[in-house]
């Protein structure tokens, strides 16, 4: 039990610590009011905004880009096996699709699957649907009732940022697993390198995408999101690059 919810006790002690040390601030629970707050129904009117289409759209295409990295990662941390076509199509992509449309009605974005989960997954390695189910009816209960939300984002940057630290770790290391899977090849490593170069350059220079010619919602977009850049860029990278012939089909020509 300790070792499958380190992360949870830890958050606990690390909230103990932090609450003596005065450094919780409860301000957020005690300026709540509303006992339950329900979502309004098209607070926002449809419009077709030329710029705002492109915009999620892109973002869509890189939410679902991020889903399948995020699923296969799970899988193979909590499973050690990558997922089929049939459980990206149907349980991922389309199920996160039907979802955002549902959640645009009430002025929600695009959902997105958060890598958080990704390495605590791959750290306890617990997949039970029961356990998933249970923290859904979590974040449904924070979503109607302001108290419980308001509550928990009283847990301190440094408390959640403490036990984030190792899951980071796991996903950066299951990202290292899935392209060195069938060997690191030079391909790979220019796919791989310039993507993540350019996508952490783009977070170390401030409004670099912005400036006068430059519509705002290109930086918006792109010079604001490392993982856009870097999608845009591995996906491009990927379709350019020649691919690299296997062993079977090179002893196939020597044939």
């Amino acid at each position: 039990i300790f070792k499958l919810g380190s992360l949870f006790f830890g958050m606990i002690a690390g909230y103990l610590l932090a609450l003596a040390f005065g450094m919780v601030d409860f301000s957020s629970v005690t300026n709540t009011t509303a006992i339950v707050a329900v979502p309004q129904f098209m607070h926002f009117q449809i419009k077709f905004v030329p710029s705002a289409c492109i915009s999620l759209a892109i973002v869509y295409i890189v939410n679902s880009v991020q889903t399948i990295g995020d699923l296969t990662s799970t899988t193979m941390g909590g499973m050690d096996r990558v997922p089929t076509n049939r459980e990206l199509q149907g349980g991922g992509i389309l199920t996160q699709g039907v979802m955002s449309i549902f959640g645009a009605f009430f002025g929600g974005l695009p959902t997105a699957t958060y890598s958080q989960n990704v390495g605590i997954v791959t750290v306890n390695k617990v997949i039970n649907r029961i356990v998933f189910l249970v923290a859904a009816v979590i974040l449904m209960i924070a979503g109607f009732i302001p108290v419980f939300s308001a509550a928990l984002t009283t847990i301190p940057q440094s408390v959640i940022g403490g036990a984030t630290l190792s899951v980071f770790a796991q996903i950066a290391m299951t990202g290292v697993r899935m392209f060195t899977k069938d060997g690191l090849t030079a391909r790979k490593t220019t796919v791989v390198g310039m993507s993540v170069a350019l996508g952490v350059g783009i977070t170390q220079v401030a409004d670099c995408l912005s400036g006068p010619g430059l519509p705002g919602w290109i930086n918006s977009i792109f010079g604001s999101s490392s993982v856009v850049v870097a999608t845009i860029m591995a996906i491009l990278l990927n379709l350019i690059l020649p691919k690299e012939e296997t062993a079977a089909e090179t002893t196939e020509e020597t044939k």
